[in-house]
């Protein structure tokens, strides 16, 4: 009785694909507005955290809320 040898038999490598080209990035000049428009400062400010926002855990969007409160009585906004 002979045996049969199984024949292996290589499979076709795929064509590779070539990378995009990648695109240049250009650095402007001069330096773009904060979103929307707003610019607050900060600077100088000796209140705390506490002090703006209490001392009790709040949500995030009463934080929103608070800052922006903050901001408008203390005039720290360009608008």
């Amino acid at each position: 009785m002979a045996v049969k040898k199984k024949t292996i038999t290589k499979k076709k490598a795929a064509p590779k694909k070539k990378a995009a080209p990648k695109k240049k990035v250009t650095k402007s000049k001069s330096r773009k507005p904060a979103f929307g428009g707003y610019a607050i400062s900060f600077a100088g400010r000796k209140e705390t955290v506490e002090q703006v926002f209490g001392n009790k855990p709040i949500a995030p969007s009463e934080m929103t809320k608070k800052i922006w409160a903050f901001v408008k009585s203390k005039s720290l906004s360009n608008r």
